[in-house]
């Protein structure tokens, strides 16, 4: 059974704009899979379909065999955790504690079950340290670390990162990066970044006006230069791919 399947996923606003024509992809357990694209080509609305944020105009998404929708929005949004480019977006109570308890709390979870989540959640991104200090007492890369260990308290059977790495400097990003790659769960990863794609994610998608145009693992995406260019991704100035010709 795939940890994600969507299938025929077509979506347009409200004001008519259509933003996804028929998105058909699926991720296997444990996969990691970087999902890139230009800007507007429906890769933030591709992602909130994923627990339910948005409704599908046509087409399904599944999670482990469960299709999204109103009825099981509480177990989806349980198994699939949404990482925010902004941490801001996901820390808003007194202490880092708090913060990472606040999810499973809301499921219900108390006494020494929530202690657990969070010290596990709390120690998967090494941040067990700063449990009891506010989250703006913190630097960026701690908070967007904090962020996502809030995501894991829920224990997730997907994680998805909305550009995990923008705005981190190059400790945290490497920190982070090793934080990723050694999560025991399946992880969709949107970015520009294509170096830090190359690191973390075996697998690329790119998604272009509202399809996904190409699928494979991401050193060969990242050398097809003309595809790169079609689609307008770029890799930084002298940056080679590893076995590209």
């Amino acid at each position: 059974m795939n940890a994600l399947r969507v299938s025929g996923l077509a979506y347009a606003y409200p004001d008519g704009t259509q933003a996804l024509f028929g998105v058909d992809l699926s991720l296997e357990r444990g996969e990691r899979v970087a999902l890139l694209g230009p800007n507007g080509a429906g890769k933030t609305t591709l992602v909130l379909h994923l627990n339910g944020i948005l409704t599908p105009g046509a087409g399904q998404v599944h999670v482990g065999g469960l299709e999204v929708g109103p009825a099981r929005l509480r177990e989806i949004r349980r198994r699939v955790g949404l990482v925010f480019q902004d941490p801001d977006d996901q820390l808003f109570m007194p202490t880092v504690r708090e913060d990472v308890a606040f999810g499973p709390a809301n499921l219900g979870l108390r006494g020494s079950e929530l202690e657990r989540r969070v010290k596990v959640a709390l120690a998967k991104v090494g941040m067990a340290h700063a449990a009891d200090r506010p989250p703006h007492h913190l630097s960026f890369g701690q908070r967007r670390r904090v962020a996502v260990a809030t995501v894991l308290a829920m224990e997730p059977e997907i994680l998805v990162l909305d550009e995990p790495s923008s705005n981190l400097d190059p400790a945290s990003r490497r920190e982070l990066s090793e934080i990723l790659k050694n999560l025991d769960v399946t992880v969709l990863m949107v970015t520009h970044d294509l170096p830090y794609a190359l690191e973390i994610c075996e697998r690329s998608l790119i998604l272009s006006g509202g399809v996904v145009v190409a699928d494979g693992p991401t050193p060969e995406i990242l050398a097809d230069g003309e595809l790169l260019t079609r689609h307008r991704l770029e890799l930084p100035y002298g940056f080679a791919v590893p076995g590209a010709q």
